[in-house]
Parts: structure tokens; C-alpha cells; sequence
């Protein structure tokens, strides 16, 4: 798109408004964006947590970041430009849940702290929560539930987080689940209590 075409594209404005959307599902919306190295345990948990919130009334919905690479995110690769642009669509994705009055989860592994520092800013800070599900990475290695680690090590796979891709530790997540100490049930529970406030509706706009 050139700068002339981009001038004929206007915001349309909807007559009902995120909070309208907020009042029919009777809590607010937001972003969990979880962040984490491979087998951390970020799609358990989210599955997890999406499961309990489900139970609890709660209009939620889990974007994976494999299940994305089937789809939308198909045509990407994992070089850095590429997986800037994996989670901006994932985070593009998540605010338009966002504004329709849904609970998104986001569990990718989003090794660099700019790219998420963009996710926060596309969904807006007071709706993006981040979590870190901490885990040493010889804890990942030697759970390996996909064999991603062993075919990394054997050089079948190229730039891999962890192995010859860096990972960058969140500076300030909203909250963090070591999940070399803590087990599924406990970090769900964890994240529950968190949330609880947050999602609280109270009709106001913020």
C-alpha cells in the first residue's frame, strides 16, 4: 500500500462499543499473553486456565502459537523478522477479541522483549497481561514433549530458542509461574486469583 492509497481508508466506527460487549458477557475483556521457552508448559497451562475460566462463565478463547502456524501465521518462518510479525498478527488478533468483550489467551514461546512490548501496545497496557512461565532450559530439554530439543541438538532444526536463538526473561511480567516448582493445578490456581479482580465488571468505561 502506497501513502495515497492508505489516505482513502477510513475507520468505520461501530454502533456498539467494547464496553457494550463487556455488559452482555457480564466481566471484562483482556489479553493473557503467555511467554515462555519451548516445554515451559505455556499451551498446558492455558489450556488449563481457558477450561477453568470456561466453567466459570467466562467468554474466553486460546490462541496457540502452533495452532496459528497452521493458519494465519502459515507463511512464516522463525527468523526474528518473522516472528516479530507472528506476534504482531497474534497480537492484532487478540485485541479485535478484545474489543468484542472476550478473554483471549496467547501462549508463544516470544523470545524478545521488543516484540512483546509491541503486543502490549497494539492490545493497550490496562488489557495485556503478561505471564512468564519460567522453566531452566535443561528442565524444557529434558521434558522435550515434542522432540524439538533433540532434533535442534542434531541440527535438523535452525534458529531455535534456547539453542541458537536467545531468550530474553521478561523485566517486568504481571506475573510469573515457575513451573520447576509449581504443577499445572497450582499455576492455573495461581493465575485464577490474579485475574479474579481484573475481570470483575463494574459498567464503567476505563
Amino acid at each position: 500500500m502506497n501513502a495515497h492509497e492508505g489516505k482513502n481508508i477510513v475507520w468505520h466506527h461501530s454502533a456498539i462499543s467494547k464496553l457494550d460487549r463487556q455488559r452482555s458477557h457480564g466481566h471484562n475483556s483482556l489479553m493473557v499473553w503467555f511467554t515462555g521457552l519451548s516445554g515451559s508448559g505455556k499451551s498446558t497451562i492455558a489450556n488449563a486456565l481457558q477450561y477453568q475460566l470456561h466453567q466459570r462463565g467466562i467468554s474466553v478463547y486460546l490462541l496457540d502459537g502452533d495452532n496459528l502456524r497452521h493458519g494465519i501465521n502459515k507463511n512464516l518462518a522463525f527468523s526474528e523478522t518473522d516472528r516479530k510479525e507472528n506476534i504482531r498478527r497474534t497480537a492484532e488478533i487478540g485485541k479485535l477479541f478484545v474489543e468484542a468483550g472476550i478473554v483471549v489467551l496467547a501462549a508463544l514461546i516470544s523470545p524478545f522483549e521488543e516484540d512483546r512490548e509491541m503486543a502490549k501496545a497494539i492490545v493497550g497496557a490496562a488489557e495485556f497481561i503478561e505471564v512468564y512461565v519460567k522453566c531452566p532450559i535443561h528442565e524444557c530439554e529434558s521434558r522435550d514433549p515434542k522432540g524439538l530439543y533433540k532434533r535442534a541438538r542434531n541440527g535438523e532444526i535452525k534458529q531455535f530458542t534456547g539453542i541458537d536463538q536467545p531468550y530474553e526473561e521478561p523485566q517486568n511480567p504481571d506475573i510469573t509461574l515457575d513451573t520447576s516448582i509449581l504443577d499445572v493445578d497450582k499455576a492455573v490456581a495461581n493465575l485464577l486469583s490474579f485475574l479474579e479482580k481484573k475481570l470483575l465488571f463494574n459498567g464503567s468505561e476505563k
